[in-house]
């Protein structure tokens, strides 16, 4: 089990009915978000990335894609808007002369839409990326399609956008547990919101924003975690289970979360699972 999947976290001291949000943010910091570093890694080889990529990293939320990024030589911008949180710890990453220390050069956070990171007389970005996965949740494709609008116009003509999907449901273990939420925010339902991908889930969004598909990939995204606990405030930490907390209550929602977790518990007491995610390369123009 790599150290870059699965490291120890030391638990929230304190239960709050109310969800700290600083403290979910950090999770996702902390825990969560490093589970697509080969994701990330596998389309910055394969677009070569590095001196000269003008990035727009579209829902960009604590940074550690745009880091591994900037850390290539690109020159990146992130935009988002649903978490203040978590941008408050990309700017510490990206942006840290607020802390004393030297901040990246040619590094730019935007809290607002992707309209709000165009400057004028400045290059056009060259590569636009938005890596959070679709194809879970039904309808989840919908907000995606309103940030590509708005970004396509700031690339250039024939620049590629990175657009991400979670695999087949029989090649994402975590699929299984995500369907919790669904049945916990939906019960008459049964499976509520939750969907399996489809395979052109991708290929759908970039017709729709007038991309043309220009070849795909599979990378395998395990999530590991420490111990159960780490397991279920990572997920928690996605938000994916906001509505679930709001039809129950957040002790429950965990108390099923860690049911649910079982069967990819091992005996060293650490949770893995494995998954597959998919990623599309669509042009501009």
């Amino acid at each position: 089990m790599t150290p870059t999947l699965v490291r120890q976290q030391l638990p929230h001291t304190g239960a709050s009915p109310q969800v700290n949000q600083s403290a979910r943010a950090r999770d996702w910091a902390e825990i969560q978000e490093r589970m697509l570093v080969p994701l990330y890694e596998a389309v910055y080889e394969r677009l070569d990335v590095g001196r000269g990529t003008r990035l727009l990293g579209l829902g960009c939320g604590s940074g550690l894609a745009l880091l591994m990024a900037a850390a290539r030589g690109a020159a990146v911008t992130g935009v988002d808007s649903a978490s203040p949180e978590r941008m408050a710890l990309a700017r510490e990453r990206l942006l840290p002369e607020t802390w004393g220390t030297r901040a990246r050069g040619d590094a730019r956070l935007v809290d607002g839409s992707p309209a709000d990171a165009a400057v004028a007389e400045a290059p056009a970005y060259n590569l636009v990326t938005a890596f959070e996965p679709i194809g879970c949740v039904a309808g989840d494709s919908e907000g995606l399609g309103s940030l590509l609008d708005a970004a396509v116009p700031l690339a250039e003509r024939g620049s590629p956008v990175v657009l991400v999907g979670w695999g087949p449901p029989e090649r994402c273990t975590t699929s299984a547990v995500l369907r919790i939420a669904g049945k916990l925010a939906d019960p008459l339902r049964g499976g509520g919101s939750w969907r399996a991908a489809c395979r052109d889930d991708l290929e759908e969004v970039a017709q729709r924003a007038g991309l043309r598909p220009d070849g795909s990939g599979r990378v395998a995204c395990p999530f590991g975690y420490a111990d159960v606990d780490s397991a279920v405030r990572g997920l928690v930490s996605t938000g994916g289970f906001d509505a679930a907390v709001d039809a129950t209550d957040q002790a429950q929602v965990e108390k099923e979360l860690s049911e649910a977790l079982h069967p990819y518990l091992r005996g060293d007491g650490t949770v893995w699972m494995p998954n597959v995610f998919r990623y599309l390369i669509a042009r501009t123009g």
